[in-house]
């Protein structure tokens, strides 16, 4: 699986929508005429999650999670700083699958070493 996008949560994406990178609406389903869609999303432990991804009537379509993201994001016990990682695989026959992986911050003296599975 590739990266889809990774980034740090900030406390609008544990309290209200996960925003996601532009750049990502490429590898997004097609919202076709509508301007919201539900993709499935694997977890680490194998659980699905439906999360709702939105974007803009008008330009700039900048995409959000909304619906089943909140509970992913309690459920997980996530937290301002924890790192997000989104994979993607293009599969020919059975569509495009989507993992999400949780990371928190390994800190030494304040700075960030790098990031370790968050346990639950």
């Amino acid at each position: 699986m590739a990266i889809f996008f990774s980034k740090l949560v900030t406390w609008t994406d544990i309290k209200h929508k996960m925003s996601v990178p532009s750049s990502c609406l490429k590898s997004l389903p097609c919202f076709g005429r509508g301007h919201a869609r539900d993709i499935l999303v694997r977890d680490e432990s194998g659980h699905v999650w439906t999360f709702r991804c939105s974007i803009r009537k008008k330009k700039p379509l900048r995409p959000v999670f909304t619906k089943g993201w909140l509970a992913f994001a309690r459920d997980n016990n996530l937290k301002v700083g924890h790192r997000v990682i989104f994979y993607h695989e293009e599969d020919h026959v059975t569509g495009t699958h989507y993992k999400i992986e949780v990371k928190k911050a390994i800190k030494v003296f304040g700075a960030v070493l790098g990031y370790a599975p968050v346990v639950i």
